[in-house]
């Protein structure tokens, strides 16, 4: 298993049982696929939703995929092919390091925030839309490949 999950010291986290090169993919997300309509408030934050469309979202698998934690200073992204949600390194992960992501590459919809715990020396305080962000960490993000398709379509429309 490339992947354990483990106790960090913000709760439960997933960790490299191997070293990972960047570019490399990590994990499938394998949740059900549903509707933005379809999702109920009170459930988004608990039932780890993540935004993959306009208004389309992949829910919860059961598995470790659902304990990636959020890092403002992440050593992965996502990347959006058709309904597929594959993880990627964005530089190299050390064995035992945890896996993180940027939950903000993700949100594209003004509907959900939170405060972030991430601890990282840069942390922005809280979570929200990809739009939000700064710029320089959006063209990081977007040279890296892990912003998908429906927030780049958004920034083109709406530029600010």
């Amino acid at each position: 298993m490339d992947l354990i999950l483990e106790q960090s010291k913000l709760g439960k986290a997933v960790f490299a049982n191997k070293d990972f090169k960047k570019g490399e993919e990590i994990i499938e997300f394998r949740g059900k696929i549903f509707d933005y309509n379809e999702i109920d408030d009170n459930s988004y934050e608990d039932e780890h939703c993540i935004q993959i469309g306009k208004r389309t979202y992949i829910g919860p698998s059961g598995e470790l995929d659902d304990f990636i934690n959020h890092s403002c200073n992440p050593n992965s992204g996502i990347k959006v092919i058709g309904k597929r949600v594959i993880l990627i390194t964005i530089k190299d992960i050390k064995e035992g390091e945890e896996i993180t992501w940027d939950y903000s590459t993700a949100l594209n919809e003004d509907h959900w925030e939170m405060d972030c715990m991430c601890q990282s020396k840069n942390c922005r305080k809280r979570i929200r839309d990809f739009k939000y962000l700064p710029k320089e960490i959006q063209q990081k993000y977007i040279k890296l490949g892990i912003v998908p398709k429906y927030i780049l379509e958004n920034l083109k429309r709406n530029p600010e």
